[in-house]
Formats: C-alpha cells, sequence, structure tokens
C-alpha cells in the first residue's frame, strides 16, 4: 500500500531538486507546508509547470501506472491539490490505482 509519507517524499524530492537549481539567495527548504500555488506561493509558475513535469514522470516510474495530475479532476476541485505539498499528496493517493502498484512502492 501507498503511504501518505512516500508520497510526500517524493514530491520533496521533486521540489527539492528543482529548488538546487535556483541562484543560492532563492533556496529554500520545502516542507509538507510549503505553498506550491496561490496566494504565498514559493514557486512560479513557470517552476510550477516544471515541477509537475517532473514529479508525474517520477510518479509514473515509481508506480508503473501514468499520472497526470493537471487532468479535469484535478482542474474542476473546488479546492486545488497545488495549495500545499500536503493537498498535492492527498491528491495523488486518491488517483492512484493501488492495483498497479509495484510492491516495493
Amino acid at each position: 500500500m501507498v503511504s501518505q509519507e512516500k508520497v510526500t517524499r517524493l514530491i520533496l524530492k521533486v521540489l527539492k531538486d528543482l529548488i538546487d537549481t535556483f541562484p543560492e539567495s532563492e533556496q529554500f527548504v520545502p516542507n509538507e507546508k510549503t505553498v506550491l500555488f496561490g496566494q504565498g506561493a514559493t514557486i512560479d509558475s513557470l517552476t510550477l509547470v516544471s515541477f509537475v513535469v517532473d514529479l508525474e514522470a517520477l510518479l509514473t516510474e515509481e508506480f508503473t501506472q501514468d499520472i497526470s495530475l493537471t487532468d479535469d479532476r484535478a482542474m474542476t476541485r473546488a479546492k486545488s491539490p497545488f495549495d500545499t505539498v500536503l493537498n498535492l499528496a492527498e491528491y495523488i493517493l486518491e488517483i492512484v490505482d493501488p492495483a498497479l502498484i509495484k510492491s516495493n512502492a
């Protein structure tokens, strides 16, 4: 079974890798409460797009299924799954098909 902790670690890994490419003065340490989108966001919209693409690739590899984070399910929600790292982890758990996950997930 995939845990929220594992999904959160994967999100934070991708985010940290991206942040490491920022100028030193713009780098920060992400956590579960890091705001990704909207008021108080720690990254700009172009960086968010790169983050989503990188995260989808990692999740697709980890869970051996195609993962799309920007489909109609995500875009039509009253609350964006991209508000915070924690919200995104919860959304990913909703859309991952547990029957298709590798046993080491």
